[in-house]
């Protein structure tokens, strides 16, 4: 995207007293996603010059979140312009009067990429100060937006300071603003704390810009792209207004979703047109499934691929670093872990799989397990191409089963097996005949014996 020059600032330093969480808010999760990271993806293709996230003290998750993105720590949490303030070494000697900052806010995971290029064409227009708003039904507790007949923003007014003509205006504040970069700074340095809260904020912008002589602008967008983040009731209600979107998204590309309210998607979900899911269906991040594949009911995914026509499911698990190839199978409770499968490769029933690589039209019977993790390593299981693993077999690994080979129902394989060999390993078995009448006698005289001895102590 082609944009003149801009740079942006993340306040990302709440608490969130009221999520009654340790996280920092902003690191909450919206579709398997830090909300903060979703404002820096809907940042991204602006391009900017720098980025910084304004953090609090002892955050080091969130900065770890954030990378490469730099951070500035806001130690005293005294308003928004003192959290702008917190971020002035890292924007020392950027920008011009033709430049813009950006202040976006780390718990509003909707705000879209369009929306920051409509408030950048409004400075690029000659607003010196854009404030980015939206209308709502139920204004209460937001600043309003107050502007003149031409439509130029002339100040912010919170709602304890409204008189009754404003209250009734229902154009409210999101808070984000585009900020001309050469007097950002110089105007935030006169904003004082002479309010109730005794805090610097942002808003005070307007109109110290307008006593300069600065145009302001105002920009709508909806009021569900804006939804802020304060509360787990308000985290709940995003991700379901994230979930419905992204159901939404698949069935107008052409995937089948069997249930739609079922199924949940992570904010990187990638289906193909032609794909079928079945009803309670969980996408964790990662997840590709190409088309003519089926994922079938009550299945789990993360950072796994699913190529042309496999079929998975019900009830399978694929985690991270699955690789199932091109019509292979992935039966009912089988879950497969950091393993590839070949084209047409079958594991169709009770069988765990990991760290393994099974070939072509392998065939991998029920009970199957890799033993893949030793209490100190985890090793590799290889399975060649057409072979066939029988039903409660152990492979331990590091361990090669070669193609066309068999491998015997109740073997536990711990040495190769050669390309289109038999290999049975199990215990000899045994028979004595009428045993097991005897068996049963003795059986039948013990438990009465126990429920006389019961019986006489009652």
């Amino acid at each position: 995207m082609n944009s003149p020059s801009c740079a942006t600032v993340v306040l990302s330093a709440g608490l969130g007293t009221r999520m009654r969480s340790a996280k920092p808010k902003a690191m909450h999760e919206v579709g398997g996603l830090p909300m903060v990271n979703h404002v820096l993806r809907a940042v991204a293709p602006m391009a900017p010059e720098r980025t910084v996230v304004v953090v609090g003290p002892d955050m080091p998750d969130l900065e770890r979140a954030v990378a490469p993105a730099e951070t500035a720590v806001q130690h005293d949490r005294l308003g928004t312009a003192d959290a702008v303030k917190a971020a002035r070494a890292a924007l020392s000697g950027y920008g011009d009067a033709d430049a813009t900052v950006f202040v976006v806010y780390g718990d509003s995971p909707f705000l879209k990429t369009a929306t920051l290029q409509r408030m950048l064409d409004a400075r690029g227009d000659g607003a010196a100060v854009v404030v980015l708003g939206f209308q709502s039904a139920e204004p209460t507790g937001y600043g309003r937006l107050i502007q003149d007949a031409s439509g130029a923003l002339t100040a912010i007014v919170e709602e304890r300071d409204a008189s009754l003509e404003q209250k009734a205006i229902t154009f409210c504040n999101s808070g984000v603003m585009a900020i001309e970069a050469a007097r950002l700074f110089t105007w935030i340095d006169r904003v004082t704390n002479d309010n109730a809260k005794g805090e610097y904020y942002l808003t005070d912008l307007v109109e110290i810009a307008r006593a300069d002589g600065c145009r302001c602008a105002a920009i709508e967008a909806p009021e569900a792209e804006l939804q802020g983040v304060d509360s787990k009731v308000d985290l709940a209600a995003a991700e379901e207004q994230f979930q419905q979107a992204r159901r939404h998204a698949a069935l107008e590309d052409g995937v089948t979703l069997r249930d739609p309210s079922t199924v949940w998607f992570s904010y990187d979900t990638a289906l193909a047109p032609g794909v079928e899911v079945g009803r309670n269906v969980v996408f964790g991040p990662g997840v590709t499934v190409e088309e003519g594949a089926v994922i079938k009911d009550f299945c789990h995914l993360e950072g796994a691929v699913v190529r042309r026509g496999a079929d998975i499911g019900p009830f399978a698990r694929l985690r991270p670093g699955t690789e199932i190839g091109a019509g292979a199978r992935i039966g009912n409770f089988v879950e497969v872990k950091n393993a590839v499968f070949g084209e047409g490769a079958k594991a169709n029933h009770l069988s765990y799989i990991g760290d393994a690589g099974v070939g072509a039209k392998a065939n991998i019977g029920a009970g199957t397990i890799t033993c893949n993790y030793d209490g100190y390593l985890k090793s590799r299981t290889e399975i060649g191409a057409g072979a066939f693993i029988g039903s409660n077999s152990a492979l331990v690994a590091p361990v090669s089963i070669g193609a066309g080979a068999i491998v015997g129902a109740g073997s536990t394989v711990t040495q190769d097996v050669a390309k289109d060999a038999i290999a049975v390993a199990r215990g000899q078995q045994m028979a004595k005949d009428g045993a097991a009448v005897k068996f049963r006698e003795g059986r039948a005289a013990q438990k009465a014996k126990q429920q006389a001895d019961k019986k006489a102590k009652a």
